[in-house]
């Protein structure tokens, strides 16, 4: 080993010499090229996508969490900037790649995401540079797919020439108060001085770094993480079903568990998973588990509840309309919230997006209305957002609440609507014992 090339980088990298590159400037890239800006390095965002790009150069924020303000700042001051050529990476002693991790339509990790982003980086990968991986993955990916083909490829040596490390993204969308300054960051090296350069990086910007012994550890760190937030929203979903088939109202149930000052964690239901990691990284555990003869129960039982939550949606719909002796088939469904999560813009995986699909295909006549997503198009269907809110849902036979923005004023929507089916209680007491309203 060669004590200079690791103690040479960590030099520039706690100075802040170091140039940094970041592949993929999307929910996670774009946030943790501004830490690093912000924290006084010159960073380079890479993406294939020329409309980022461009916006990031014109200091234009395309990511809610990123203020306009604060990257242009950096764009006006040299510190920020954006490309679509790899071949930037020449100059970089940086590199971190954030690309997706999406599931093949077989439910089965698609990793040419970061097969792309490592083939694209080799040509430039040089003596003295650290590469972590962000990307939520199975256990192993690090060590065996990114590393051989950085190592064939540019015949350096790991832990020597250059450092290898996973460090998972854990950004959670629309937060104030856990941001990607502020979340402790676990790395994991493919060795020791991996680690320790990967370390000495991202300690410069943020604010709390977790070393672990090795790539693996980190990497099931993070699908523990989603897998123990799948299961457990899978557990509550099911509760959903149950109490409605005993009568019981779920809510309360909840609420009165949740008083229990130990033992217990609140949990809510919903009509789905959404997001970027909860619906999706568990399966890439299991799928890895499966290559190994072994069946992660857990994980397949989760996720078929909560695959089949956007169905029990419908069907309450439907039985809401029977009530007022009204068919799906040709009623008017205005779809309240598009968004996975309450007050944001991303709309990956979301469940209002089954849910819609459904509707439709039982005949109702769909429509939606997001604040803050103004257009749908999803797998050849287009739609776009109601102009007019309150008009929409007077000239619905029913009002689905799917996701709880906190800017509707459901007292409002209430009193104009002829029926609600409330899949998030966004209506809380308003809607207990109120005849115009079904609760999940």
């Amino acid at each position: 080993m060669s004590p200079s090339v690791k103690s040479g980088l960590i030099a520039r990298l706690e100075n802040k010499s170091a140039n940094i590159a970041i592949i993929g400037i999307g929910y996670v890239g774009l946030p943790l090229a501004v830490a690093f800006a912000d924290a006084g390095f010159h960073v380079t965002g890479i993406d294939p996508v020329e409309e980022k790009v461009a916006a990031v150069n014109r200091g234009e924020s395309y990511i809610q969490d990123v203020p306009t303000s604060q990257l242009a700042r950096l764009v006006n001051s040299g510190h920020l900037k954006a490309s679509t050529n790899y071949s930037v990476l020449t100059g970089m002693d940086a590199v971190s790649i954030c690309v997706p991790t999406p599931l093949s339509k077989f439910r089965d990790p698609d990793l040419s995401f970061i097969v792309s982003a490592t083939e694209s980086a080799v040509p430039y990968l040089h003596r003295g540079m650290v590469v972590v991986l962000e990307s939520s993955t199975y256990p192993g990916t690090t060590r065996e797919l990114v590393l051989p083909k950085l190592e064939a490829h540019s015949g350096l040596k790991v832990g020597s020439d250059f450092f290898l490390a996973f460090s998972p993204e854990r950004v959670d969308p629309g937060r104030k108060d856990w941001t990607t300054l502020n979340t402790p960051k676990v790395i994991g090296g493919i060795t020791p001085d991996c680690c320790d350069v990967a370390k000495a990086w991202y300690i410069q910007a943020l604010q709390t770094v977790v070393p672990v012994s090795s790539a693996e550890v980190a990497e099931m760190a993070k699908l523990h993480e989603n897998t123990f937030r799948m299961i457990n929203i899978g557990l509550v979903n099911e509760l959903a079903v149950m109490c409605n088939y005993l009568g019981v109202d779920v809510w309360e149930v909840i609420d009165a568990a949740a008083t229990k000052p130990f033992g217990f964690m609140k949990f809510l239901p919903g009509p789905g998973l959404g997001g970027h990691c909860i619906p999706i990284d568990p399966l890439y555990l299991s799928w890895k588990l499966r290559s190994l003869n072994y069946n992660a129960r857990f994980i397949e039982l989760a996720s078929e509840i909560n695959a089949n939550m956007p169905r029990f949606a419908v069907e309450k719909v439907q039985d809401a309309l029977n009530r007022q002796k009204k068919p799906l088939n040709g009623s008017r469904v205005l779809v309240l919230g598009a968004a996975y999560k309450p007050d944001i813009d991303d709309l990956r995986e979301s469940p209002a997006l089954d849910v819609m699909h459904l509707l439709e295909k039982k005949g109702g006549d769909v429509s939606y209305h997001d604040p803050y997503i103004p257009y749908i198009r999803h797998e050849g269907w287009e739609k776009a957002c109601v102009p007019d809110l309150m008009a929409a849902v007077a000239q619905a036979d029913v009002v689905v609440i799917i996701t709880n923005h906190k800017v509707y004023d459901y007292h409002a929507i209430l009193e104009r609507a002829n029926l609600v089916v409330d899949t998030r209680n966004a209506l809380g007491k308003l809607g207990k014992d109120n005849v115009k309203v079904v609760r999940l």
